[in-house]
């Protein structure tokens, strides 16, 4: 692989024209597919397997028309202090609020707050439900500006008016936090390479690879269903591994300058050897990503092949239009160990090799001198930060966890406050009577049966189709919709339907938003193990080729395992139990989002194998080449660390731009892929790793002979370059830049 990657950096450096051309046509394609593909909204939502979803495949066959699963707004009304909200000119102002939001395209139905007895006992809140044809994520933006202009109307007459409800649900915009992140990267990258034209490789290639594939999900959006949640998730990936991966190559480029090859053989060994290392970085990345399919919600399987597609497009812009721009821009990017004259620099690398060792040789030369205290205290410190991940609860969050300042909370805390907690999360109980003899005594029977449980506030009557084969009833529960208390009751009368469905042949199902969630939150949580095992078992294999050993990719699995717990732990701390949630903006404490673990795991995934893959491949190339073991780890950190170290810092700087987010879910996404980067980057591989390598010497490479004979010989370290071209100095003569600038 080595070598045709080598003969494939020659290529673009010495054709960049062509390859630029190439990527520029590309994205320019993709631009204008994108603009003149027709506006897409979010893709539909539908969680194949779960009693919910089948309940609203069930009302769908049975209650025509019905839109069962269709968002649901609530517009909720206060009265002034000593007035009602049965007072005429209050009264007036309700029903000119249901008039008005009757006129929606996709609305199916509005409430009477007076007909349906949703007034409180008090006689001072009221609300009406609007029930809409399509889901939260497939409403459209005129609808639900419809809805808030209802609610600013009545506010103006004096009324305290919120909105609640999935009718809101709109996607998060990250256009700031995406430029914060770049920004901090671009300062990142100019203290790494000393130069601004070298530091700006990197982002000018990483936004490419970006812009290529957002556009594209944007042009196929309608085609394939993919909404706009897809393109946010390839947008934060494509550019943490789009910038990382040419940040490596760049970064042997300088290095193989600083060894005294020209340009163009630098150009090519850096692609050969760093090439590789991103070759399988990328793999481990698609792997995690395409691997989120096993979770069956189509939604995030698409999600995940989107991103990865994006990933894939990083990597082959970083092989080929990164030496395609090097050759451009000649002695504008210097040697390892020089600055430009802009930042300071004049000092040759011979000069800084003879003087004090860099930080990662110190480093590692302290790690290797003291392995067993070093592995000990990292061990340690990431099993304390676990300890929290024991009390781990998941959830998918309502409307309660929003922060205090937006409608939707202060709605639900109304709703509360006149109806009771359990009033913002109703259950739906569908009898399926088809089968049954009586199916009216097979209703009341259900009814019964639920009105004897606990934590059940009020049961409606049942409501029959038109064939009286099949009935809703309505269960309003006395705890709030994300309280375990609520997730045991929907347990409960899924079990009391078991005996009715042996008596009456009647089928029990409940759905409902609070019943789908807490579906979903099963399903992934039975759904990441088989997840785990998958994406680390297929690097496990992946790492085995590239390192040709059994204990570095064990090492690197359990390493994982270790980061990631800490990272859950530490997300259980702030967001479950309240540590420090003042200083991150956390309002509300509660489950962790159902999603977060397995989201944790194919994003950090991912990225940590990169970091592993750039570090110890250096090391692996080191041993290859005659050093000892413990020379070799030392080595692999003059060349890697402080790569490494740049990559890890800015993607925990993009992941913690998004915890300004108002959004409590995007708020903990981006504080646990921080906190999970910086364990594994700067404990896990900075530590951990190198302990593990000295204290294992040569056996860290061992491998059985006849696996070795069986495993394809890839050459990531680039032993089939060795001595392949000669050494000549980096610029033997000044024409040759200009040449190559000019060509």
């Amino acid at each position: 692989m080595a070598t045709f990657l080598q003969k494939l950096g020659r290529f673009a450096f010495r054709r960049r024209h062509f390859v630029v051309l190439f990527w520029v046509a590309l994205l320019t394609l993709a631009g204008v597919g994108a603009a003149s593909a027709p506006a897409a909204g979010s893709s539909s939502f539908s969680i194949p397997g779960t009693e919910a979803q089948k309940a609203f495949d069930l009302l769908e066959q049975r209650f025509p028309g019905m839109s069962a699963d269709g968002a649901t707004g609530r517009v909720v009304f206060k009265a002034p202090a000593g007035e009602k909200m049965t007072d005429a000119g209050n009264k007036a102002t309700v029903e000119k609020t249901v008039k008005e939001l009757s006129d929606g395209s996709e609305v199916v139905s509005v409430s009477d707050p007076y007909r349906a007895h949703a007034v409180s006992k008090d006689g001072t809140i009221a609300y009406t439900s609007v029930k809409y044809k399509v889901s939260g994520m497939e409403l459209k933006d005129a609808s639900r500006d419809a809805l808030e202009q209802a609610g600013k109307d009545a506010r103006s007459t004096g009324l305290t008016v919120e909105i609640g409800g999935d009718a809101l649900q709109t996607t998060p915009e990250t256009g700031a936090t995406e430029v914060i992140g770049i920004a901090i990267a671009a300062v990142v990258l100019v203290i790494t390479f000393g130069s601004l034209i070298a530091a700006g490789l990197p982002l000018l290639t990483a936004l490419i690879g970006v812009g290529i594939g957002v556009s594209t999900i944007t042009a196929l959006a309608n085609a394939l269903d993919l909404g706009s949640t897809t393109s946010t998730l390839a947008m934060m990936i494509g550019l943490a591994v789009g910038i990382d991966y040419a940040l490596f190559i760049v970064s042997r480029y300088r290095a193989e300058l600083a060894e005294g090859r020209a340009r163009e053989e630098a150009a090519g060994r850096a692609a050969g050897t760093a090439g590789s290392a991103v070759v399988f970085a990328g793999l481990t990345v698609v792997i995690a990503l395409v691997g989120l399919s096993v979770v069956d919600i189509p939604m995030l399987t698409k999600m995940g092949v989107a991103a990865a597609g994006t990933v894939a497009i990083a990597v082959l812009i970083a092989l080929t239009m990164i030496p395609a721009l090097l050759g451009y821009a000649g002695r504008k990017v210097k040697p390892a160990g020089q600055k430009s004259r802009l930042l300071g620099g004049g000092r040759a690398a011979r000069k800084a090799a003879e003087g004090r060792p860099n930080m990662g040789t110190r480093w590692a030369g302290f790690v290797v001198r003291r392995p067993v205290a070093v592995l000990l205290l990292g061990v340690l410190g990431l099993g304390t930060a676990a300890v929290p991940a024991a009390s781990l609860e998941l959830g998918l969050g309502d409307d309660g966890s929003q922060p205090t300042s937006t409608t939707q909370r202060r709605a639900y805390d109304l709703l509360s406050e006149g109806f009771g907690p359990g009033f913002n999360g109703p259950l739906m109980v569908v009898v399926d009577a088809q089968d049954s003899d009586s199916p009216k005594a097979a209703v009341a029977r259900v009814t019964d049966g639920i009105k004897g449980l606990k934590d059940v506030a009020t049961v409606t009557p049942a409501t029959y189709n038109k064939a009286g084969d099949t009935a809703t009833i309505t269960v309003i529960p006395d705890s709030k919709p994300s309280s375990a208390t609520t997730e045991d009751l929907v347990h409960s009368i899924r079990g009391a339907g078991a005996g009715i469905k042996a008596d009456t042949d009647a089928t029990v199902l409940v759905t409902g938003s609070t019943a789908m969630n807490i579906d979903v939150s099963q399903k992934l949580n039975d759904a990441l193990i088989p997840y785990l095992v998958l994406v680390v078992g297929l690097a496990f294999l992946l790492l085995i080729v590239v390192f040709r050993s059994i204990l570095v990719p064990l090492k690197a699995a359990l390493g994982f395992l270790l980061s990631v717990t800490a990272a859950l732990g530490a997300v259980v701390a702030v967001f479950q139990w309240g540590w420090l949630s003042g200083l991150l903006g956390v309002e509300e404490t509660g489950p962790v989002m159902s999603m977060m673990p397995i989201f944790m795991v194919g994003v950090v995934f991912g990225l940590a194998m990169d970091y592993e893959v750039f570090l110890v491949t250096r090391m692996r190339e080191a041993y290859v080449h005659g050093e000892r073991p413990s020379q070799a780890v030392v080595t692999g950190f003059r060349h890697g660390a402080r790569v490494v170290t740049a990559a890890a810092v800015i993607m925990m700087a993009v992941f913690a731009g998004f915890i300004g987010s108002s959004e409590s879910m995007i708020k903990m996404i981006g504080f646990g892929l921080a906190i999970a980067v910086f364990f594994d980057a700067f404990v896990v591989r900075m530590a951990v790793v190198p302990a593990v390598l000295a204290l294992l010497g040569r056996r860290a490479w061992w491998l059985p002979k006849w696996l070795d004979r069986a495993l394809p010989n890839v050459d990531v370290e680039g032993e089939g370059l060795r001595d392949q071209e000669p050494h000549t100095d980096a610029d033997p003569d000044p024409d040759e830049d200009r040449e190559l600038v000019g060509a």
